[in-house]
């Protein structure tokens, strides 16, 4: 079934000529109706395509339609990508919190990508003209939508695909790596069983053999971690030996690239044939790369890769990778999620990852699968192998995952104040009935009815009636006497500023006090959006260098978080903290916003510009009397410092 037989008129927004027998199973439902469709498929095996389809129909209709991205990263991906519809007329656009938003683009847009959050954003504000683009949406695209299972963020895709349900009724395509239980994403999207697709893994391009390898766990974090780097490099050799490559998944940006620099000796150690110092054309083309370490590491056949890199810099390793140039690559789990880019060999050195607000965590089953799943070149391999490095004592838990896959959970209950706060604050919820009706969209209800008695649905509407009873007690919603649900000032500053409810309560307290620049950012640093940050040994001197005494009363986690504000404030920001700090400002910069709109509330100005004072000084690292220099059009960082020390503030 060639691609442009079945869509001649967006034949070239496809990469490929011809469309592969999983896809051709899916391509009357996707383009000969606009019934919601739900698919899982092994990673690898083209789904990228049956999302591209949807949107083909959407835009041969004239609908928009919007892509959901499970991370950050993989939306300036797509826009990359999908510059293929760009040539061909339609308008492409990136809503990410990274960006100033501009609405005329935005509504104008064929093709809007966003990720959950941003979506959830974006739709508590579709009231307002500059978000009220996202009702006028078509068709939902959710890719991977078996994200609903992450304990961080699969509650805002679940409660943002069922409020824009509600708010347009897009057609919606779901589309995730094998599940064992899509019938309940099915029945909860009302995707009828000709519009479900469970693909297994016949459909994989390459055979995938995967397995555990444990080792000795020690005192020493630091020497645990070459533990398993040797460990990893031990399952990749063989294959290396036979010009096979190895993909390894590590935990950190920076682990990447002291991974890579460990192995390039390890191999001169084992006298492995891989580097191509000998080819004087790529040896001349790694002298365009910006990072001057990845530079030195290609020529020895070994490359790193994360977010962090250019854009130009992924390209080009990812071009070298699929070109057989670079034999071993170090990632982080972005490039699970994101580009195809399979190895005959991959390993996961790492499944446990310092979270930034949440401190050591084990990296999510949903990872390690996707992750695995790159396992095995299309063409190339007849078989891929997939291995995961870990400690003996979760060594049974990751059998049990690669034998029985993971079923995909609700993950809203744990949530399920803030979301209700959210939906009473948008009006979309106004009494009881319109809770009970609200519950009974979400993915929780449909898996409760699935598992009556692991979710209790025998007492699930109680539950939520004694949620509701909280955040009235609570100060964020009111009833009338006719028991009509509103929501207070601090229920909608709550839900406008994406405020975690104890941090409103605190931001509260806090405003109705003379507002110095020491209490705010004491604040800031203790709310409840920081909780799990801690402070590593390595940290500590850093901390005390920043702060000396100050803040010597607080848990070493908000002390971390004072600290890189301070620093942020300077400009300076040590060395050993930057690696958090760029997460923990722009959360910082989103509650400073917060706080300010609390001073407002309570008639203080002062309080209001302090909090403004000091979310511009963290956001641009200029000093006290310059920070004013910044609010000036075409006045940047840089500048504003210029002109302090010229004596103009």
């Amino acid at each position: 079934m060639e691609v442009a037989e079945v869509v001649p008129e967006f034949a070239d927004a496809f990469p490929f000529d011809e469309f592969n027998e999983m896809q051709r199973e899916a391509v009357p439902a996707l383009l000969h109706s606009d019934a919601n469709v739900v698919a899982s498929a092994p990673t690898g095996s083209g789904k990228t395509a049956l999302a591209e389809l949807a949107i083909c129909q959407t835009l041969e209709a004239g609908g928009t339609a919007l892509f959901v991205a499970p991370l950050r990263a993989l939306t300036n991906e797509k826009e990359d990508e999908w510059e293929r519809f760009e040539d061909l007329g339609y308008s492409v656009y990136v809503v990410t919190g990274e960006r100033d938003l501009n609405p005329r683009r935005a509504e104008r847009a064929d093709v809007l990508v966003m990720t959950p959050e941003k979506a959830d954003s974006a739709t508590r504000k579709h009231d307002s003209p500059r978000y009220s683009f996202v009702t006028d949406v078509d068709c939902v695209v959710i890719d991977e939508v078996h994200l609903l299972d992450s304990e961080k963020r699969g509650s805002v895709l679940e409660v943002v695909v069922s409020r824009l349900r509600r708010l347009c009724d897009p057609r919606v395509v779901a589309l995730s790596a094998t599940m064992p239980n899509i019938d309940d994403v099915a029945a909860w999207l009302d995707a009828a069983p000709e519009t479900t697709f469970e693909f297994g893994d016949e459909y994989r391009p390459v055979d995938l053999h995967a397995d555990v390898r444990t080792y000795k766990h020690g005192d020493n974090p630091f020497a645990d971690k070459y533990r398993r780097l040797f460990t990893a490099l031990d399952l990749a050799e063989p294959h290396l030996r036979e010009d096979g490559q190895a993909l390894v998944f590590v935990s950190s940006r920076q682990d990447t690239v002291q991974a890579a620099k460990k192995t390039r000796d390890e191999i001169g150690e084992r006298d492995i044939p891989v580097g191509s110092r000998g080819d004087y054309e790529f040896h001349t083309a790694a002298e365009e790369l910006d990072n001057s370490t990845l530079r030195k590491s290609v020529l020895d056949g070994v490359a790193f890769h994360h977010a962090g890199l250019s854009t130009h810099d992924k390209n080009l390793v990812e071009q070298w990778f699929r070109e057989g140039k670079i034999r071993v690559l170090f990632s982080t789990s972005t490039l699970a999620w994101g580009v195809n880019l399979p190895a005959r060999c991959v390993v996961i050195r790492d499944t446990k990852l310092h979270d930034p607000l949440e401190g050591e965590v084990d990296m999510s089953p949903l990872d390690v699968l996707q992750m695995l799943g790159r396992a095995g070149r299309p063409g190339y391999d007849d078989v891929g192998y997939g291995w995961i490095v870990c400690d003996d004592a979760d060594a049974d838990k990751y059998r049990t995952l690669l034998r029985e896959g993971k079923e995909i959970e609700s993950r809203l209950a744990g949530n399920l104040a803030e979301h209700l706060n959210a939906e009473i604050a948008m009006g979309t919820i106004r009494g009881l009935g319109d809770v009970m009706d609200w519950l009974e969209t979400t993915f929780y209800y449909q898996r409760a009815r699935s598992e009556p008695e692991a979710y209790d649905f025998r007492n699930l509407r109680d539950r939520v009636r004694d949620t509701l009873d909280s955040l009235v007690e609570d100060g964020f919603v009111e009833t009338d006497e006719d028991l009509r649900l509103s929501a207070t000032r601090l229920g909608v500053l709550a839900s406008t500023y994406y405020l975690r409810l104890d941090t409103a309560r605190e931001f509260r307290d806090v405003a109705a006090e003379d507002g110095d620049a020491d209490s705010v950012l004491r604040a800031v640093a203790n709310a409840g959006e920081f909780d799990s940050v801690s402070a590593r040994q390595a940290e500590r001197d850093a901390i005390d260098q920043v702060l000396g005494s100050e803040g010597s009363d607080l848990e070493s986690g908000p002390r971390k978080v004072l600290a890189i504000l301070r620093g942020g404030m300077d400009g300076s920001v040590p060395g050993e903290l930057r690696s958090d700090a760029w997460v923990i400002r722009q959360n910082a910069l989103r509650l400073l916003a917060a706080l300010g709109a609390f001073f407002e509330r309570y008639d203080d100005p002062a309080g209001a510009n302090t909090a403004a004072r000091l979310e511009a000084r963290i956001d641009t690292g200029v000093p006290a009397d310059a920070v004013g220099l910044t609010a000036l059009d075409g006045v940047a960082a840089g500048r504003a410092h210029k002109l302090a020390d010229e004596g103009i503030e």
